[in-house]
């Protein structure tokens, strides 16, 4: 320590508080007079910046009377960045924390070995004493990794069933429309086909009185048809009408279809036919009155042109 620090601390231990006091104001005097005569601006190192903090850090407010190399805002600012910031730290990343690698585990083993869904995962995590995961934490776990947050039963969903075979998947349906005839109101029903890939429709028939012969004409006529089609069916969904007789689905059996039954009130697996229907009735049939089944046919043309 050089022998002037040695002399000033030995000055500081012996004086008075009074004494004290009166040296602190020499000394202020003092540097004022010396930082009048320096830059602006004075750069510190590191190093003089912790000196700085050390000795000055113990005086609190008092601080603001002393100091005058630089702005006590600057060096309540130096006091801050010198603060420990663990805990800010851990709450810089927003959002939930990270489910913990063995619980994503358990829950991509539960899926893989069982083809469980998420409802039935979450069950056994519960049953395991592991409650603190939601169903939406369960649901992401499995997309991240590319697993289907539902059960797969047998050979898959209606709609996987659908998406395979639409390019040679067709459909059938009914729908009707009363028409003016010379004896008066008359319901006419109407037979069409629809191609479930490509959505287009073919007018196979229509008649005031479906019963089994004309049925059977029908059914020869599409087989007729498919023959002529670039890509034959293997598949006709129709519903459970009972117009549709056992000699229909014979006929287009012995052709290599095979006649698909929808379930019971179930008229979603027949979905693209049903929404045919409602376009023709709304955008269509419902904005004319009919005169008879040329009309009628005329008019179902036009529309499926349009």
């Amino acid at each position: 320590m050089p022998a002037f620090c040695q002399s000033f601390f030995v000055l500081l231990a012996a004086a008075t508080d009074r004494e004290l006091a009166r040296l602190a104001q020499y000394l202020k005097a003092e540097n004022r007079i010396l930082r009048d005569k320096l830059p602006e601006r004075i750069t510190v190192t590191a190093q003089e910046r912790q000196r700085l903090l050390k000795y000055g850090k113990p005086l609190g407010k008092a601080i603001r009377d002393v100091i005058t190399i630089v702005s006590p805002r600057t060096f309540a600012r130096w006091l801050n960045d010198e603060t420990p910031r663990v805990k800010h730290a851990k709450r810089s990343r927003p959002g939930r924390p990270r489910t913990p690698d063995d619980i994503r585990a358990l829950v991509l083993r539960l899926a893989r070995e069982n083809a469980w869904g998420y409802t039935r995962i979450l069950g056994e995590l519960k049953k395991l004493g592991i409650g603190k995961i939601s169903r939406s934490t369960v649901i992401k776990i499995l997309k991240d990794n590319g697993l289907e947050p539902g059960p797969r039963r047998g050979e898959g969903t209606w709609d996987d069933f659908l998406k395979r075979h639409a390019a040679t998947l067709w459909s059938c349906d009914f729908f009707s429309k009363k028409v003016w005839t010379l004896s008066g109101l008359v319901e006419v029903f109407v037979l069409f086909f629809i191609q479930v890939g490509s959505r287009r429709v073919h007018l196979a028939g229509m008649t005031a009185n479906p019963d089994r012969a004309w049925m059977v004409q029908q059914a020869r006529n599409m087989a007729m048809f498919f023959d002529w089609e670039p890509v034959k069916p293997k598949y006709l969904l129709r519903d459970r009408d009972s117009k549709f007789v056992k000699e229909f689905d014979a006929i287009l059996m012995s052709e290599g279809i095979e006649v698909k039954p929808i379930g019971v009130r179930a008229p979603n697996q027949n979905a693209v036919a049903e929404r045919f229907v409602l376009s023709a009735r709304n955008e269509c049939l419902d904005h004319f009155i009919v005169f008879g089944e040329t009309h009628l046919r005329h008019v179902l043309s036009e529309y499926l042109i349009h």
